[in-house]
């Protein structure tokens, strides 16, 4: 893992909203990141469906993009999201671990561009993708 790599991984595990949800960086390295949060009744949406609010998967999609981007090796410094599109495909399934992958695709002077996907254990059939832009700077 280089220094850039480990800070991101130290950044991520410092935030609190991440702790609180029980998120884990799975994987970091050049300009992607995987990170998985365990199904939880407290992040039950619907109790009747015990279906995972949305707003918890928008917080793991957003933290994963971010990784994505503080690993890019065009990357010099943190980031914050600029904008982030998120299309909600179908309900996450109760009980199952919502796992994102984040890609940082494209990164200019102050904009770094990033995609992401996020599912449960049907990793064929996505729960949410991702569409964002963040800032860069040196």
């Amino acid at each position: 893992m280089s220094d850039k790599d480990r800070i991101a991984s130290q950044f991520i595990q410092a935030l609190p909203h991440a702790r609180a949800l029980g998120m884990t960086l799975e994987e970091l390295g050049g300009g992607t990141a995987t990170i998985s949060m365990p199904y939880s009744e407290k992040l039950i949406g619907d109790p009747a469906t015990g279906v995972v609010h949305g707003g918890a998967v928008s917080a793991l999609m957003d933290t994963c993009c971010g990784a994505a981007v503080m690993c890019h090796p065009n990357n010099l410094s943190h980031t914050a999201t600029i904008d982030l599109r998120i299309e909600y495909l179908r309900p996450a399934t109760p009980g199952q671990r919502i796992s994102t992958t984040a890609t940082c695709y494209h990164v200019t002077r102050s904009v770094a561009f990033v995609r992401a996907t996020a599912s449960d254990e049907d990793a064929k059939n996505p729960v949410a993708m991702a569409t964002g832009t963040f800032t860069v700077g040196s």
